[in-house]
């Protein structure tokens, strides 16, 4: 019986030295670096994806729902003024809204011919100065009083051209207060835009609660029967809310209906 033999090709030999090595350790570096490349490329890509549909729930949830809308003339001693001069938003949020700081709430304001864009009373950074009277101890209607006949605002001249008023009417986790005018699910508030007319300026009584010591300001708007008043509020983040209305004729009335 023959013995098995095992035949081997003599010009196959294995590689080996230290360029063998070099290449290996080049090729691991190699795949080191792109490793290290598509973490660092997957983990941006995350941290965007998720700041963006943050960003993206935040403008879909995050809106004023705007309840009513009111007018209000002032009177003097001759009766009762042909134009509103003042108007009152009831606001609340709608499901599902993030909180919202009216600091940082812009209301946009126009007959048609003028056009006043609104900040808080309290803010101090978008017309460099709060608005002159502004007090966070005071409630909301004695810093209406001062949005309506205090002209003294730096240079910019009336309070009502430049700010608006918020009052508190529901708050159950106190989260709103005049220095701090935070919004949260629940909420309702009013807020208070100035609209005195050249004719009602010179008054000095706005409905049946607010009376003031000096003479109401000229903002330039004027909202006569058969006007129309658009309004803009866009928060910081998430949609705008618009309303617009044609005034009705007033009547004897000094509180009219102008939204919905």
């Amino acid at each position: 019986m023959k013995a098995n033999r095992y035949l081997m090709k003599k010009d196959e030999r294995a590689q080996v030295g230290i360029g063998t090595l070099i290449i290996f350790i080049a090729m691991v570096l190699v795949a080191a670096v792109a490793a290290a490349v598509l973490i660092q490329t997957s983990g941006v890509l995350q941290e965007r994806a998720q700041s963006t549909g943050k960003q993206a729930a935040q403008e879909v949830s995050s809106n004023m729902m705007l309840k009513s809308i009111e007018g209000v003339r002032s009177n003097d001693t001759d009766g009762l003024a042909d134009t509103v001069d003042l108007l009152k938003l009831k606001v609340a949020l709608n499901i599902g809204s993030s909180d919202i700081d009216l600091n940082q709430v812009v209301i946009t304001v126009t007959d048609g011919t003028n056009t006043n864009d609104l900040v808080y009373a309290g803010n101090d950074k978008t017309y460099v100065t709060a608005m002159t009277g502004f007090d966070s101890d005071n409630t909301g209607l004695q810093n209406t009083v001062q949005l309506l006949s205090n002209n003294t605002t730096a240079a910019n001249g009336d309070n009502g051209k430049y700010f608006f008023t918020v009052e508190k009417i529901r708050d159950e986790d106190e989260s709103f207060s005049q220095g701090s005018p935070i919004m949260t699910q629940g909420d309702l508030v009013t807020i208070y835009i100035s609209t005195v007319s050249a004719d009602s300026a010179g008054n000095k009584n706005v409905g049946s609660d607010i009376t003031t010591t000096n003479d109401l300001d000229d903002t330039g708007l004027t909202i006569e029967p058969r006007s129309t008043l658009s309004i803009l509020m866009t928060p910081e983040a998430g949609s705008p809310t618009s309303a617009e209305f044609t005034a009705p004729s007033f009547g004897v009335d000094t509180s009219i209906g102008l939204w919905p």
